[in-house]
Parts: C-alpha cells; sequence; structure tokens
C-alpha cells in the first residue's frame, strides 16, 4: 500500500486550470522527484499535499495519506496532520525561518505545538537531538544561535530539523539545494537521503535539474503545464526517454555552448595582493577586538576579451572580492586597477573607473524596481554618464539593448511582473550592456532559473561575445556552468586563490585537494541516452 497517493488530481484558481489529472505515489523509505520547469505545477502538487492552497482554488481527485483522504479534511484536522505526519522543507531556509527566534526556540516550538503535554525543558532537548541528527550538535552549534549567525547550508539544516522533529510519515522538499553551493548541496542531498531511508520516511522530492536527483531518487515523475508526461524507476527512465519534454530537460541539464576564440589583449583588470578584513566583536569589555580575514592576499589578471569563472563554497570571499572590484568596498591592503586607473582613489571610489563596470545580480526581480517600466529600468546605468543620451538617441539604445538580448522594442513599456523568471534576467543583461562597459560582473547570474532557460542564458552569453566581444568576471558555485562560458578559472577558499588555470585543465585534472572535493560534490547526470 502507498504511503501517499495522488489519484487523477485537478486543480484550479478561480477557474484556471493549474493540474490536470496528476497521479502519483510514494512508498514509505521511497524517495520520488519531481522535475520539470517553472510553471510545471510541481510546487502546487506538493502544496495540494499539504493542503495549503491559496483562495479560490477548486479541486477534483483524491489525496490519500494512508487511509485518509486529505481533501475530505477540516483544517483542525489537517493542522494535526501537517508536522506530525508531513514535514516540508521550502527552497529559501532565511525566509522560513523567524529571524528573532534561536535555532533551538524554533525547533522546539515545532514539537510542542503538536504535543502540548510536552515541558519547554523536555522540547528543547528533543530540539537538540534532532538538530544533532541534521548534523549540528550541541558543541558547535548551541541553543542559542540565530538563523542570521549561520550559512546557508546550515539554516537548511535547521529547516529540515523542524520538518522531522516529530519523525513524519512523509517529508516534501521543494527545491531544498537551488541556491547552495555544490559541496553543501552534496550534503543537504545525503542528508535527506539518509533521514528517508533510516525513518522509512516517504521523500518527495521538488527539482527542476534531473542531475541533482540522478543519483538519489527510486523515481522520477517528470510535469509540463499541470500534467505529467512521463514516470518511471530513475534508471530506466533516463535510459529510455519516451516524451520529447524529458529528453529536452535530459539536454537541458548538461547543456554547453561554444564560446567564440579570444585572441591575446592587454589586461584589463588587475587584482594585486588585495586583502580585505573585518572587525569583529569583542568577547570581553577590556579585551582587543578581534579580525577576521575574508580575502587574504588574492592576485589576478583580466584581459580584454577574457571570460574569467571564480568558483568556490558559500563563505568563501567571493561576494566580499565581487564588492572591492566594483568599488563598493575599500581593501585594507593591495591594489585593483581597471585599464591602469584605481578603483578607489584615496578613500573615496573612483566613479570614472565605476562607470565601465556592471554587474548582473543573481534574482533578476529581486534587483528591479517594481514601480518603473522596462525602458526606465535598463537605462539606470545612464546616471553614470557625463553626457547621457536623450529623446530619440535614448529610446534607440534601448531598443538595441532589448533587441541584442532577444527581446523586442515593445517590451520597453511593459512592468517587470509581466515577464518570465529568464526573460527578466535576460533585461538584466540588457541593462548591463546598454553602456557597453568594459567589464561585466555575473554573480550567480543562472543559479535561481530551471535547467532550459539557464541553457538559453547561456546561449546568449556567448552569441554576445561574439557580438560584443565582452569581458566578464562570472561567480557560480555550478561549475558546469562555470566550465561551459569561461575561458580561465579561479578557485577560491577560505579568502584566498587555491588553484587557477584554463577551465578545461583545471576540471580535468585539478591539482589542489579543494578543487577535486569541489569537482566530486558536482551532480552529473550519468552517461545515458534518451530513446530514440
Amino acid at each position: 500500500m502507498s504511503l501517499l497517493s495522488i489519484q487523477n488530481l485537478s486543480l484550479s484558481i478561480y477557474g484556471l486550470d493549474i493540474l490536470r489529472d496528476v497521479t502519483l505515489s510514494i512508498a514509505a523509505g521511497e524517495i520520488v522527484a519531481i522535475t520539470g520547469e517553472s510553471g510545471s505545477g510541481k510546487s502546487l502538487t506538493a502544496l495540494a499535499a499539504m493542503q495549503l492552497l491559496p483562495k479560490g482554488t477548486q479541486t477534483k481527485g483524491r489525496i490519500m495519506l494512508g487511509e485518509t483522504d486529505l481533501t475530505q479534511q477540516d483544517e483542525k484536522t489537517l493542522c494535526g496532520i501537517r508536522g506530525n505526519d508531513i514535514g516540508m522543507v521550502f527552497q529559501e531556509p532565511m525566509t522560513a525561518l523567524n529571524p528573532v527566534q534561536t535555532i533551538g526556540a524554533q525547533v522546539a516550538e515545532t514539537i510542542r505545538i503538536h504535543d502540548r503535554s510536552i515541558s519547554r525543558a523536555a522540547a528543547e532537548i528533543r530540539a537538540a537531538e534532532t538538530l544533532t541528527r541534521v548534523g549540528l550538535p550541541q558543541d558547535r552549534f548551541p541553543l542559542g544561535r540565530y538563523p542570521h549567525e549561520l550559512s546557508g547550508g546550515q539554516r537548511q539544516r535547521v529547516v529540515i530539523a523542524m520538518a522531522i522533529a516529530l519523525r513524519p510519515r512523509l517529508l516534501i522538499a521543494d527545491e531544498p539545494t537551488t541556491a547552495l553551493d555544490v559541496t553543501t548541496q552534496a550534503q543537504i542531498l545525503d542528508l535527506l537521503k539518509h533521514l528517508a531511508r533510516a525513518d522509512g520516511m516517504g521523500l518527495m522530492m521538488i527539482t527542476h535539474d534531473l542531475a541533482v536527483v540522478a543519483d538519489m531518487a527510486d523515481r522520477i515523475t517528470v510535469m509540463r503545464e499541470g500534467e505529467v508526461v512521463e514516470e518511471g524507476e530513475t534508471g530506466h527512465l533516463l535510459r529510455h526517454m519516451n516524451h520529447s519534454y524529458t529528453k529536452m530537460l535530459f539536454a537541458a541539464s548538461g547543456h554547453q555552448v561554444s564560446l567564440p576564440e579570444v585572441a591575446a589583449q592587454p589586461p584589463l583588470l588587475e587584482v594585486t595582493n588585495v586583502s580585505r578584513d573585518y572587525r569583529l566583536p569583542r568577547t570581553t569589555l577590556f579585551s582587543p577586538a578581534g579580525h577576521f580575514r575574508a580575502v587574504d592576499d588574492v592576485s589576478f589578471t583580466i584581459h580584454r576579451g577574457e571570460r574569467l569563472g571564480l568558483v568556490g563554497e558559500s563563505g568563501c570571499g567571493k561576494s566580499t572580492l565581487t564588492r572591492a572590484v566594483l568599488g563598493l568596498e575599500q581593501v585594507q591592503s593591495g591594489t585593483i586597477t581597471l585599464d591602469g586607473a584605481p578603483v578607489f582613489s584615496g578613500n573615496a571610489p573612483n566613479l570614472a573607473v565605476r562607470r565601465k563596470m556592471q554587474v548582473v545580480f543573481q534574482d533578476p526581480f529581486g534587483s528591479f524596481n517594481p514601480r518603473h517600466r522596462v525602458d526606465r529600468l535598463v537605462t539606470e546605468p545612464f546616471h553614470l554618464l557625463p553626457d547621457p543620451p536623450a529623446g530619440a538617441d535614448r529610446t534607440r539604445a534601448i531598443d538595441e539593448a532589448l533587441t541584442a538580448v532577444g527581446l523586442t522594442p515593445a517590451d520597453a513599456r511593459k512592468y517587470i511582473h509581466e515577464f518570465s523568471g529568464g526573460q527578466r534576467q535576460r533585461i538584466a543583461i540588457a541593462r548591463a550592456l546598454i553602456i557597453r562597459p568594459e567589464l561585466i560582473l555575473f554573480d550567480e547570474a543562472v543559479s535561481a532559473l530551471d535547467v532550459s532557460v539557464r541553457a538559453q542564458i547561456l546561449d546568449l552569453l556567448a552569441e554576445l561575445c561574439g557580438t560584443y566581444d565582452l569581458t566578464y568576471l562570472f561567480i557560480s558555485h555550478d561549475l558546469s556552468v562555470v566550465r561551459t562560458v569561461t575561458d580561465r578559472v579561479l578557485v577560491m577558499q577560505s579568502g584566498k586563490i587555491v588553484e587557477e588555470g584554463p577551465t578545461g585543465d583545471t576540471f580535468d585534472n585539478p591539482q589542489h585537494p579543494y578543487t577535486r572535493s569541489l569537482i566530486d560534490a558536482a551532480p552529473v547526470l550519468p552517461e545515458m541516452h534518451a530513446a530514440e
């Protein structure tokens, strides 16, 4: 008998059909991955299993948890089922946690809500045991820690602890590793797999990337536009893909692009012996303040037309180094120059240099003002120019930038919420290109996108390299992406560059143990071929 059985589930919101005849099942101890592009219905299927649906939702079909039809239960009964019988791990741990409550209090609260008879002290003991179980032992991570004091992977472990504190029969994990670096991602996947096997717990794993679940899922369900288009045992499905959509997802997960060749050119950005320290709080009233070195004696050069990658785990110093290159933070020692001019002049940023650089951020929606139209958004860099174009020249520049990234001039009059995630990132790239900067920094620019959209953006970058002779620094935790869009790569660990070289040589023959650990942790699709 299945632990969870979804039978012919159809779902509409205010009359708009979202899910159509979705059928799937999960047995105790089984890991089932639901995969598909954004908008395919993955998350709504999970929310339907939790009965956490938005207002205006109408459903048909059955959702059976053992012998209980969840669609027929009242809210009070469902509140007892959530947490006790079904746990959920969300994509972004920082938004799933209360920033003003300690991690111990949040896990203990989950326990006390469902067991009113347990004392506060007993709940804290169980919370400590659960946090230890997910890799947060009390000698290193006391219950009094707050979420902001933890890394992204550690926060995700806290969210998992809250979800499993009551030993639920079913755990739903909705894109739990998307924003994590490769080693942390591997640790979280191993943890979820271990918990499912050890507790006999069913695990519904929602992801857009087949490579993430190819080695952990027992079965894969592929969804497209609210329907299940293919389903089967993982190895068999990957060897004998029948649906064209599954084949497309498989191909997009390992998508490679061909960058145009670049001739040897003079240096553009030179970073020489740069170090950046942060002051730590005093441990006692009269003790001297300590310092944390985020960037430690880093040196590298980017030549004109070169595409350089920067990889490393969260907390290795990538973001601090990026801010220093952009002139947003002053370094304690060393120099950073762009085309021979210093990024910092005295104690102030050199604005004449800064206007020659642009950045594309990870979250394309959060980096735009939603109240402004696209034409205003993409022309924001014009304020850096001493004589920005106006009138017809401004319109022409907007049209050229939007056309270059695969959009149309008519898109200039729309608002950002009218576009998909991939289109928003195209607009972000158009904004970076519009003043023709000498250097662009891509900060995790494709990590939030599903695999097919990611492939489109990577193709766009390759095309723009040929058209605009781009020079860029590509910062990412996704090694497969860095491998295909860079000529050379830097590997950063604990503030230091531990390895650098041509991208292919570095990944094929890593010399430093840390580089090898990153490559070993990266999810890889097995060498299988779709059935013709």
